[in-house]
């Protein structure tokens, strides 16, 4: 069986320069881990909060790499050098505003700042792109509210299909009691 890849990017000025540990990205990571229990191989990048070069990456790992899945951490405030959001929007050519109300509705649950946040998604071909927050607290709290989405999207837009391991994280498919796989 294929490894699906799913493309991880934090954008942070400082870790790009090595200030600090990419703790961000390596939370995303461990909760794939946790969550998939299809095969699956990461394209990782830390890169800085500059638009032009989080659009490059992005269109790199959808459309030359064939990420199913990129998942974004950081740059997602109301900051100057947060671009993260308008990376996305620029590259993308369906948005899912959804995700992003989802991800802010259960941050309000713990930190008022939470409506300062501009996390979105959207598809870029057969790509889901997901931007998260910069905080690994806040990356469980809002992956884990849209994650059970994310492997039915990918079906719908011709991706692999993603299997989740049922006791760590449960995906929703319509009528999952006849769900079959796909070849």
């Amino acid at each position: 069986m294929e490894k699906v890849k799913i493309g991880i990017i934090n954008v942070s000025d400082r870790a790009s320069r090595g200030e600090y540990e990419d703790l961000p990205g390596q939370e995303v990571q461990r909760l794939l881990k946790l969550w998939l229990s299809s095969p699956w191989e990461a394209e990782y990048a830390v890169i800085p909060d500059e638009q032009n070069l989080l659009e490059k990456e992005l269109i790199d790992m959808a459309d030359n790499k064939a990420c199913s899945l990129i998942v974004t951490t950081g740059g997602t405030g109301p900051a100057l050098r947060d671009v993260t959001p308008e990376a996305t929007i620029a590259v993308c050519e369906k948005l899912l505003p959804g995700f992003g109300e989802q991800m802010r509705q259960v941050s309000l649950q713990y930190v008022p700042t939470a409506i300062l946040s501009r996390q979105t998604a959207g598809i870029r071909g057969r790509t889901l792109i997901i931007n998260l927050p910069g905080k690994p607290k806040s990356i469980r709290e809002c992956l884990e509210a849209v994650f059970p989405a994310v492997p039915y999207c990918i079906d719908l837009i011709g991706g692999p299909y993603l299997e989740s391991n049922p006791e760590a994280m449960k995906v929703f498919r319509p009528g999952q009691g006849l769900k079959k796989k796909r070849s």
